[in-house]
């Protein structure tokens, strides 16, 4: 599918989408997003996966697994929606998410796989959509958004936190 009109993005959303450096189309940038993050992830060394850039910040490996655990989120908000669940679907406090995520027990590898799975999973969802499913709406933390632009805002999310790692963590 091809990048939904920005301006029916919710507004807290619209960052993301704006962020994708590329106007390909959503399963190919799914892929490639992946693999420039695996290859990123590749550069961290073990000793650096419990950094955090300042006080009360994230450290590495929990900012990975922020981004695993909201790509989940994203991918089961699109799947309710495209199988027409029109349930108005709850947030998530991504810092408690964070805190009990026990990251920084877990070696960088592990991290790479399963962000690697993930994202693999993700991709498979939307391969598996119809463009009726990728067109259908649904509600989540009080926001209307349709499947396609949830698959562009998990994508955006994803370089969002990529142009943090580099900028403040890899520095």
């Amino acid at each position: 599918m091809p990048r939904p009109d920005i301006e029916k993005i919710p507004l807290f959303y619209k960052g993301y989408v704006e962020g994708i450096p590329e106007k390909k189309e959503l399963l190919p940038l799914m892929i490639d997003s992946r693999d420039e993050f695996v290859e990123l992830i590749d550069e961290i060394p073990e000793e650096k996966g419990a950094y955090a850039y300042a006080e009360g910040k994230w450290t590495i490996k929990e900012l990975i697994g922020h981004i695993c655990d909201a790509e989940r989120i994203f991918s089961y908000r699109a799947l309710r929606f495209g199988r027409g669940d029109m349930t108005d679907l709850p947030g998530f406090e991504q810092d408690d998410y964070v805190v009990s995520s026990r990251a920084n027990e877990r070696p960088m590898a592990d991290h790479r796989t399963e962000f690697i799975n993930v994202r693999n999973a993700t991709i498979d969802l939307f391969n598996g959509f119809s463009e009726k499913e990728f067109l259908s709406f649904g509600s989540a933390n009080g926001l209307r958004v349709d499947v396609n632009s949830i698959g562009y805002i998990t994508i955006g999310h994803l370089y969002h936190h990529m142009e943090i790692l580099k900028s403040r963590y890899l520095k």
